[in-house]
């Protein structure tokens, strides 16, 4: 078959829907100031999908810094990759400023945090190596694990006797093989919330030879007394071999890193395609980086004021009955049981006649018959918008309890 012809006669499992969902559903447009109040189509929705969790987006210092530094560098200096010509002094102390602040001994600045993650676990491993990863990992986790060219194994989500089955696997393999063994976790997994069980991981250390890296795109800034990720709310940090964490959450920006030994760094330094071949982080974003890396450390009250708005929200859902699944982070789910059809009448009455905004998430994300309404709280939301959108939940509740949704479409 004609490669066009495969893909007009199959779209993708999210694909098959943008005939009726693109615009509204998917690829939606907020519109206005990075705020918990913005507009959609034309209408102001309280808004709950923002990945600003510590309110940085509009900070006032930080739009100072990135104005000035726009207006001092543009955005194109410096031109080239790294390696090469895009190198400056304030790549090295964004780097130097990472690495103080995550306790490790040193820290890659990356363009991106996808491609980082990819790339990171291409050019950690070999041919003789074997990879061991939790089965609700990222899509950057699954994509690199894909790349591999020797044996992966997966195991349940947060399951110690499944991954511990899966280490023994490894370790015979190894042994044949010669390679070694790199296990891969979240510290806060996405979509559920909850953490990696880093402290069991860890543990498993003392009866496997492994190597342990961790993804912390949604614990950095968030989790720990400092904000220093999940691995110090933990108390484990430095059981992590390899530590990453992208700018796109807490620090409302571009960009990731990615922590480590010295010996570990300086080797993805010289050997991580996706950033020897890419052009170098544009100055006014580095610059930024630091400003915001040097808020996250000297105010904690946004942690603070992001915990005070995640507690009452999450307890309040919990107090009017709805299921929030397992989270112990900001992210926060409302787990519902329905068929797509409901979801989208659902969240179309949401959006148009509650005015709340926040992500839905379906089949195949989710297991079939369930909706899963994804929460990000921030530091900028208010007590009174916790108290507006558990209203909002209730009566969409009730309605999709009755069937109503099942009946007739909601309508504005």
């Amino acid at each position: 078959m004609d490669i066009f012809e495969r893909i007009a006669a199959n779209r993708g499992p999210l694909g098959s829907h943008s005939h009726y969902a693109h615009g509204y559903f998917t690829f939606p447009k907020l519109e206005g100031e990075i705020s918990p109040r913005m507009v959609f189509r034309g209408k102001e929705v309280l808004n709950w999908s923002l990945n600003n969790y510590l309110g940085l987006a509009n900070h006032p210092e930080v739009r100072k810094v990135d104005a000035e530094a726009a207006a001092e560098f543009g955005m194109a200096l410096p031109m080239g990759a790294r390696i090469m010509s895009g190198n400056s002094n304030y790549h090295e102390k964004l780097e130097a400023d990472l690495a103080e602040f995550i306790n490790k001994p040193d820290v890659l600045l990356l363009n991106f945090g996808y491609q980082g993650v990819v790339s990171i676990i291409d050019a950690l491993v070999s041919r003789h190596d074997v990879i061991v990863y939790d089965a609700e990992s990222h899509a950057c986790i699954i994509d690199g694990v894909r790349l591999h060219q020797g044996k992966r194994f997966v195991y349940p989500h947060n399951d110690m006797a499944g991954l511990e089955k899966q280490l023994e696997r490894a370790t015979r393999m190894t042994q044949e093989t010669g390679g070694g063994i790199l296990v891969i976790t979240e510290g806060v997994f996405g979509m559920s919330g909850n953490l990696g069980k880093l402290r069991e991981v860890v543990a498993l250390k003392e009866k496997f030879e492994f190597r342990l890296f961790v993804d912390d795109a949604h614990g950095f800034g968030t989790m720990g007394e400092t904000g220093a990720g999940t691995g110090e709310h933990l108390g484990i940090q430095d059981g992590i071999d390899v530590y990453f964490s992208t700018f796109a959450k807490s620090m409302a920006s571009i960009g990731a890193f990615v922590g480590g030994p010295e010996s570990v760094i300086e080797y993805l330094r010289y050997n991580m395609r996706s950033q020897i071949f890419a052009k170098s982080l544009p100055m006014p974003l580095t610059v930024g980086a630091i400003r915001r890396l040097e808020l996250l450390r000297t105010q904690p009250e946004l942690k603070d004021n992001l915990w005070t708005i995640v507690h009452a929200l999450q307890s309040g859902l919990r107090e009017k009955g709805f299921n929030i699944g397992t989270t112990e982070s900001p992210v926060t789910p409302v787990l519902l049981n329905g068929q797509i059809p409901d979801a989208t009448q659902l969240t179309f009455d949401l959006r148009e006649n509650y005015g709340i905004f926040c992500s839905i998430v379906v089949y195949p994300v989710v297991p079939k018959d369930v909706i899963m309404l994804r929460l990000i709280p921030t530091a900028t939301h208010t007590l009174e918008d916790v108290r507006q959108t558990i209203a909002a939940f209730e009566a969409v509740a009730a309605k999709l309890d009755k069937g109503l949704y099942s009946k007739q479409p909601a309508t504005a």
